[in-house]
């Protein structure tokens, strides 16, 4: 393998499973984020193949100079691809090189001299809390059963009175909110990488869940999902993507209005509330404060937009 064999060629060793592991396990990445990385490996790869003429070995990719990074940047750019894809392709070529260095002491300081892409952040686009409020109390009246309403209320207010993703809710297992929701106070999340935090949970969401599970027709084992589709499987993100797609019509709300508006809504009014930006970072399960503090840039501007319209000069 050519992990361990440094004259060989290694397109293919280069993603093998000791570097999977060790991004999965030492850099605790998510699955997805590894997928992408590898991807963004093999891409390069195939570009030093071609741009070298050969397939490289482990040697080889350590004797890369500046002018070739600056070739696959170029070769990106001529191909349209985003600077955040490219930002992201970077993050993966400085992995696989830390990976060479720590697991097989072989340093290239070329690459230490290529500066990554500055990528643009978009805000994030939160609703008002009139029009979260608005949706977490409609969204039950789209439902065909009962059942299915209390079920897409409770995951709704778990979105926005809790801050989880999509992924975060619909991952929880029956056994998470323990015999009775009424008189659940936190809740154990794993999030991105892993990483597990804790989360407040407010009286109103105990009491949907317990309606929930009042409500619902399947059997609910302690370590099987919580939130069924409505044959009984575990519930699709398809199926909270489309019922906020209909309470766009519904409510006349924005095109930003998804799922994840909720966690960023979330964040955003907790800020507007006066809550401390760490203890957001914390309840987002953020791993940098940087990414959290971009509900502060929404929030000032919030406040430029009241000021504008209030201000005798505005």
């Amino acid at each position: 393998m050519c992990a361990r064999n440094t004259s060989s060629g290694c397109s293919g060793g280069l993603l093998a499973g000791g570097r999977r592991g060790w991004l999965r396990g030492e850099r605790r990445l998510a699955a997805r984020s590894v997928a992408a990385y590898e991807r963004d490996v093999a891409a390069f790869l195939a570009f030093i193949a071609e741009h070298r003429g050969g397939a490289p070995d482990l040697r080889g990719l350590v004797a890369l100079r500046t002018a070739d990074f600056r070739a696959w940047l170029a070769a990106r750019h001529t191909q349209g691809l985003a600077r955040s894809s490219t930002a992201r392709a970077m993050a993966a070529l400085r992995s696989l090189y830390r990976y060479l260095d720590r697991r097989h002491e072989l340093h290239n300081p070329a690459l230490k001299a290529m500066r990554t892409p500055r990528v643009h952040r978009a805000l994030p686009r939160p609703l008002s809390p009139e029009q979260a409020e608005a949706v977490t109390a409609t969204v039950g009246e789209l439902a065909r059963a009962p059942w299915l309403s209390a079920r897409d209320t409770a995951v709704l207010l778990l979105l926005y009175g809790a801050g989880l993703r999509i992924g975060e809710a619909l991952a929880l297992r029956r056994d998470a909110i323990g015999a009775d929701p009424r008189t659940l106070q936190v809740l154990r999340i794993r999030g991105k990488g892993g990483k597990e935090r804790l989360v407040p949970v407010l009286p109103v969401i105990g009491a949907a869940l317990a309606a929930y599970l009042a409500a619902c027709p399947w059997p609910l084992a302690a370590d099987q999902p919580l939130f069924r589709g409505a044959r009984g499987g575990a519930l699709h993100p398809s199926i909270v993507q489309e019922r906020v797609r209909q309470l766009r019509v519904v409510l006349g709300l924005p095109e930003s209005a998804t799922p994840h508006a909720l966690r960023h809504s979330f964040a955003t009014h907790l800020l507007a509330g006066g809550a401390d930006l760490r203890v957001i970072q914390e309840l987002l399960g953020h791993a940098s404060l940087s990414t959290t503090q971009g509900y502060t840039a929404v929030d000032a501007a919030r406040l430029l937009r009241i000021h504008a319209g209030a201000h005798p000069r505005g």
